[in-house]
């Protein structure tokens, strides 16, 4: 689904080259690329500040912390996506509120999430599904008319476009009070382990986080606030630092393979192609397909006998989950979200896919439909 070995081998020197002076300077622990990192992803991002942390999930996590929301406050956010936006919420005692995305862009829209608001909502959690950014225009005004956080769940978008009515531009995770992400290292920008960061233009917010994300200190053992253990190491950080600089070539080589998936299939009337929104560049850190006709698992276990992976993300919705059930959900509340799991399935997408395999991959996927 994602050759890291290429990757890695492509830039093995600059690689190499970054973590033996880690190892030789022994900073191990905030040591001076973790700060070179967070200036060079804030001048990426177009953003004031980033904050740095050790995880995509302790991101989300850190920023219903320094909102300073209360147990039982309600965040809306999407049913359709990876466990650790909700879980995040939850593990705040917050209420999380469940909305059925687009069908066609796997998001969450503005209408969706104005139909969910009640009294005790205090914040919106959109998350950029696959690598494309949620309605974040609309979404934005939708909070402001309601004096809402907005926090943006960009882990699967680093470096995708929000084109504004105006034409002008925002990276994905920088329009939001907060932005999350995550450096998982099957990410676009991956490193090779876990780490993640977090995006604002607010000094105070950018103040809080940092503190909460150091046990609450913001001078050596004095503690202003509640906070945790959560880093990026340093290591982590010089290899970011190589990936961030090739990270625009990395993803520009996903959108080539993008459309050559598109072109290839478009003739199948079996399937849907990803649908690319107006207002956002799609960087693609999946590849997601719609499988018509219940053929999906049909479809799964024809490529896996051509020796092609494929993943389904996300197999079943999350109200349904046994963790979750405490939500009260009906099992019909969510049709967009129910469908989409009978029917979504990724193929392999990555910085280094090379022609024959495109050609090899979209060939199975034509021939189970003939």
């Amino acid at each position: 689904m994602s050759d890291l070995r290429a990757q890695y081998d492509r830039i093995k020197p600059e690689i190499d080259s970054a973590i033996q002076s880690v190892i030789n300077s022994t900073a191990f622990i905030k040591g001076p690329e973790v700060t070179m990192f967070e200036e060079e992803l804030r001048e990426y991002n177009g953003v004031k500040h980033v904050v740095s942390c050790a995880n995509g999930t302790d991101a989300l996590r850190l920023a219903l912390m320094a909102l300073g929301l209360k147990a039982g406050d309600e965040v809306i956010t999407s049913n359709f996506t990876f466990i650790a936006t909700v879980e995040s919420i939850a593990m705040q005692g917050l209420k999380p509120v469940l909305i059925d995305p687009d069908h066609g862009s796997f998001n969450v829209t503005a209408e969706s999430i104005k139909k969910a608001i009640t009294p005790r909502t205090r914040a919106i959690m959109p998350v950029h599904l696959f690598g494309q950014c949620a309605d974040m225009e609309n979404i934005m005004e939708l909070a402001r008319q309601h004096s809402l956080y907005v926090i943006e769940d960009a882990a699967q978008a680093t470096g995708a476009d929000f084109i504004f009515s105006n034409k002008s531009v925002k990276k994905a995770g920088s329009i939001g009070h907060i932005g999350a992400t995550s450096f998982f290292p099957s990410k676009n920008l991956g490193c090779y382990g876990d780490g993640g960061a977090l995006y604002t233009n607010d000094d105070g917010i950018a103040g809080k986080l940092r503190s909460i994300a150091n046990h609450g200190m913001k001078v050596r053992y004095c503690y202003d606030d509640i906070g945790v253990n959560s880093r990026l190491d340093t290591v982590q950080a010089a290899i970011l630092r190589v990936k961030l600089r090739y990270h625009d070539l990395f993803n520009d080589a996903r959108r080539t393979a993008a459309d050559f998936y598109d072109r290839a299939l478009a003739a199948c009337t079996g399937i849907e192609t990803p649908r690319r929104m107006t207002f956002s560049t799609h960087i693609f850190n999946q590849y997601t397909i719609k499988v018509k006709d219940g053929r999906r698992d049909g479809l799964k276990k024809f490529l896996e006998s051509k020796n092609i992976p494929s993943m389904v993300y996300y197999p079943s919705p999350l109200h349904s989950q046994d963790a979750y059930k405490y939500l009260g959900c009906g099992e019909t509340d969510f049709p967009v979200t129910a469908q989409l799991c009978k029917q979504v399935i990724s193929l392999p997408i990555h910085s280094e896919m090379e022609q024959q395999q495109l050609e090899y991959i979209t060939d199975a996927v034509l021939e189970f439909f003939k």
